[in-house]
């Protein structure tokens, strides 16, 4: 049986669309006697709560069962930051951007700017606060202070599981959990991540870790969506996913906001 290493390779902010096909991706991966260790190459500025928490915890498992190392490339930054924590050793580039360990739940209200335009919006609801968080009306002192609870809870978790993963008291993460990044190397001297290096010195040292010649890598993503198949190569291929993912965005800017990371 010919032994192997996997590179997995994930670029872009972390939703839940964007998100499902690696955790397939990555359990998958639990299961192969082949693999005998994982590259999870990151490089993202985060995204939503539960999407960076659900890819965090899929790094985490594989982990468990392969060597996972992770590689922040331009930058990885709140969930993005998070997933990589999953990994059983850390590296960055010097010039990497890493931490923004917080959380923002983000609030416009357009009703200011509508009545300017002469529309009238009115929304009929059952819930004191069911309008809340329409994107319509600022918030109330009382509405700002239930969702900055809802914010300190993903917050405490945030720093909970950094603590945990980077060997550090609560206290001292929340010393560095500010919402500012830093670069790859300031974040080494700041324990955050374990090295520094390139991609490829990443995978040689899971090479030797692992005993498996780095030529022995095998690239793997989730399969290309419809759109991206349909219109393949080119101009055509590139528009095609900017199509398809300004469509899913519009439709997720319509439910109810989200946390981010």
């Amino acid at each position: 049986m010919r032994e192997i290493l996997v590179h997995v390779p994930f670029r872009g902010a972390i939703r839940e669309r964007t998100v499902e096909p690696y955790l397939r991706l990555l359990k998958g991966l639990r299961t192969r006697r082949r693999v005998k260790g994982v590259l999870f190459d990151i490089s993202s500025p985060g995204g939503e709560v539960v999407a960076s928490t659900d890819l965090f915890l899929a790094v985490q498992r594989l982990n468990a069962t392969v060597p996972v190392y992770a590689s922040i490339g331009g930058v990885g930054a709140s969930g993005g930051y998070l997933a990589a924590l999953g990994a059983r050793k850390v590296y960055a580039y010097p010039e990497s951007l890493v931490g923004s360990i917080g959380v923002v739940y983000p609030h416009v209200a357009v009703r200011d700017l509508l009545r300017r335009l002469g529309v009238s919006l009115e929304l009929v609801h059952v819930g004191e606060h069911k309008d809340a968080f329409q994107g319509y009306r600022p918030l109330t002192e009382v509405e700002r202070g239930k969702l900055q609870a809802v914010a300190q809870d993903d917050y405490d978790a945030f720093v909970g599981t950094v603590a945990t993963a980077r060997h550090r008291s609560p206290e001292q993460v929340r010393a560095l959990a500010t919402g500012e990044v830093w670069s790859g190397q300031r974040a080494q001297a700041l324990g955050l991540v374990d090295a520094l290096g390139d991609r490829e010195a990443v995978l040689e040292e899971l090479a030797r870790a692992v005993g498996v010649p780095s030529r022995k890598t095998v690239r793997l993503g989730p399969p290309r969506p419809f759109w991206a198949r349909f219109f393949d190569g080119g101009f055509s291929s590139a528009l095609s996913d900017r199509l398809g993912e300004a469509v899913e965005d519009a439709l997720l800017e319509l439910s109810a906001p989200l946390a981010r990371r």
